[in-house]
């Protein structure tokens, strides 16, 4: 026989706070509640797994874009570094005709000339190329025929002094200037 004492004042108005007796909580919303948490962990972690996936694989992409990019690079700078390296600088002036220059002389501020300029060297008929022309004019001559009557010299050009340049057998054809040069 248990019975519970009087509460009186402040301990009876907290008393009244509390349930009377003892009752048991409604297990199916706890129940409920864990499994929604555990299920949408799940699912969360899922999805968090997918998207690092797929990161992987564009990242590996990515990667082998980066190389073959690189690569290309390396081989374009290599073509670079041998057409301006000196001796295919010189074989390609040499090609279209370029001689070595003369003595140089120099202006000072004052107007004075320092040092002795001499002439080029000139190039003999024989080591003249024949005919050289741009790429660009070549390209264009392959791609455009040009009309018989501009293919064979004029009887002026065959009277011209032995000592001036040779004239060229194909004609060249003008190219138009592009925008940014």
């Amino acid at each position: 026989m248990s019975r519970k004492p009087e509460l009186k004042g402040r301990a009876a108005r907290f008393a009244r706070l509390f349930p009377a007796g003892p009752r048991q909580a409604a297990r199916t919303p706890f129940v409920l509640l864990v499994v929604l948490l555990l299920g949408g962990g799940l699912i969360g972690l899922l999805v968090l797994n997918s998207a690092l996936s797929e990161g992987s694989f564009r990242m590996d992409d990515l990667q082998k874009d980066t190389k073959s990019l690189t690569d290309e690079q390396q081989a374009l700078q290599r073509d670079i570094d041998s057409y301006s390296a000196p001796d295919a600088l010189q074989r390609r002036a040499r090609e279209l005709g370029m001689v070595p220059g003369g003595d140089p002389a120099f202006l000072s501020p004052d107007g004075t000339v320092k040092g002795v300029p001499s002439p080029a060297a000139q190039q003999s008929l024989e080591d003249a190329p024949a005919a050289v022309r741009p790429p660009e004019a070549v390209l264009l001559s392959q791609t455009i025929e040009a009309p018989p009557s501009l293919a064979t010299p004029t009887p002026s050009a065959l009277s011209e002094p032995a000592g001036s340049p040779a004239p060229s057998a194909a004609p060249t054809q003008a190219i138009p200037e592009t925008p940014g040069r």
